[in-house]
C-alpha cells in the first residue's frame, strides 16, 4: 500500500468492518487533502483496526505503560540491548496501539523516540549505527511511522534544531541499505555494512525495512529487491528450513529464520515461489513447538505472528490464541516481558506479536 495516495485502489465499500475501514480512511484522507500539505510526499494517515478482546488489549496496554515508564529523557531505551533498532521497535509498539500518534496519550513518547531515533542516524551515510540488524529495524520504523506522525511538531524549540525530516531520515537509510547490498557478493547483508559475509538473520531485518519503506512510496529499486529474495530462495531447503549464513547450507529447524523466510516472499508478493510454499508449510506444521534457533524465542513469536498472518490466516488464528494464553502468564506486573535481550527489547517484541491483532501498522495489513 503507497501512502502517497492511500485511497487510490479502493474497491467500493461492500459492508462489514473491512469495508467501513476503507470508508474511514477514504473519508480521513479526503479531509486532509484540504489542510496544507505536512511532508513531501503524503498526508498523515487515520486508520481503523479491528475489535480486540478485552484482555488482550489490556495486557499490550500494560506492556505500553512499562515502555512509558522506562523510555530516557534522550526518547531511547536502555537496559540490556540498545540501540537504534531497539529505539525503532519501540516506536511501532506505540503506532500500533490505535492511538492517534500526533495528539493521543502516547504522542510525546513517539516524537521523543523518533528524535532520538533520527539524532542516532549518520546525517552523510543514512546508516544507524551498532549494525545493520539496527539499521533495519530502524528503517522499518521511520517507514511506518512516515506519512503517520506529523513532521511539523517533531522538532520544536524546545527539543533544539530541526533535523531531517522522517522521510528525509527514511531516504538517507535506503540509500545505506542499498549502498551496503551492492557492495555485498551475495546481494544482502550482514552486520557491518561493508560486511561481505550475509546471513538470513539481518538480511530479513534490512529487507523488511526496504519492503515497509516501498510500501511508503519511498523509491527502492527492484533490483535491490529481487537480489535479496534471490539469497532467501537459495538459502531455502525443499523442507522449508532456511539457512543462516554464507551462501547456502547449514540447515537446522530455526522456526524464526523460518518465519523470517515466509515473511519476507509474502511481503515482497513472492507467494508464487516454491520456497515461499515450503516454508509456510513448515510453519504450519508446527504450530504446537519447535524450535526458535538463533535469537530466541521472542525474536520467533514476532516473525512467527507476521509470517502466519500473511501466510495462513486461518493458521495464525490457532497460533495466536495460543500466543495470547502464553504471553499473559508470562506478563510482569510492571508490563513488562522479560527475555535474554533485556526487558525493553523482549517487551517490544512481545507487544509486537500480538499486535498483528490490533492491524494498524501498515506493515501489518494484509
Amino acid at each position: 500500500m503507497s501512502h502517497s495516495d492511500p485511497n487510490a485502489d479502493l474497491p467500493p465499500v461492500r459492508g462489514g468492518a473491512a469495508g467501513l475501514r476503507r470508508l474511514a480512511r477514504a473519508v480521513a484522507v479526503g479531509l486532509l487533502a484540504l489542510l496544507p500539505a505536512v511532508t513531501r510526499a503524503q498526508s498523515p494517515e487515520i486508520r481503523s483496526g479491528e475489535s480486540i478482546p478485552r484482555d488482550v488489549r489490556e495486557m499490550y496496554d500494560r506492556g505500553l505503560q512499562y515502555l512509558v515508564a522506562t523510555q530516557t529523557e534522550k526518547g531511547d531505551w536502555t537496559g540490556g540491548q540498545n540501540g537504534p533498532g531497539i529505539t525503532g521497535m519501540a516506536i511501532m509498539c506505540f503506532l500500533a496501539s490505535g492511538e492517534d500518534p500526533n495528539y493521543g496519550i502516547y504522542s510525546n513518547n513517539i516524537r521523543r523516540a523518533l528524535r532520538s531515533l533520527i539524532l542516532e542516524q549518520d546525517a552523510n551515510t543514512g546508516y544507524f549505527q551498532n549494525s545493520m540488524y539496527h539499521h533495519g529495524f530502524a528503517m522499518l520504523a521511520l517507514a511506518e511511522a512516515y506519512g503517520t506522525v506529523d513532521d511539523r511538531a517533531l522538532w520544536t524549540e524546545k527539543s533544539g534544531t530541526r533535523q531531517r525530516s522522517i522521510g528525509e531520515a527514511l531516504e538517507l537509510a535506503v540509500r545505506s541499505a542499498i549502498t551496503s547490498q551492492k557492495k555485498n557478493s551475495y546481494g544482502a547483508w550482514r552486520y557491518s555494512p561493508s560486511g561481505n559475509d550475509a546471513d538470513t538473520s539481518v538480511a530479513g531485518a534490512v529487507l523488511m525495512g526496504l519492503l515497509a519503506a516501498r510500501n511508503a512510496g519511498v523509491e527502492v529499486p527492484d533490483e535491490a529487491i529481487d537480489k535479496a529474495i534471490s539469497y532467501f530462495v537459495k538459502m531455502t531447503a525443499d523442507s522449508g528450513q532456511v539457512a543462516y549464513a554464507g551462501g547456502i547450507g547449514g540447515f537446522d529447524e530455526s522456526l524464526a529464520r523460518i518465519s523470517i523466510g515466509t515473511l519476507v516472499y509474502s511481503i515482497a508478493r513472492r507467494k508464487d515461489l516454491p520456497q515461499f510454499k515450503s516454508t509456510l508449510g513448515y510453519l504450519t506444521g508446527k504450530l504446537d513447538g519447535g524450535s526458535p534457533g538463533h535469537g530466541g524465542v521472542e525474536y520467533q513469536r514476532y516473525y512467527q505472528a507476521q509470517a502466519l498472518f500473511q501466510g495462513d490466516f486461518a493458521a495464525w488464528e490457532k497460533w495466536n490464541k495460543s500466543l495470547i494464553r502464553q504471553l499473559k502468564t508470562i506478563q510482569m506486573e510492571d508490563g513488562s516481558f522479560k527475555g535474554s535481550y533485556g526487558n525493553s527489547t523482549s517487551t517490544a517484541l512481545s507487544l509486537l506479536a500480538i499486535a498483528v491483532n490490533f492491524r494498524f501498522l501498515p506493515i501489518y495489513e494484509r
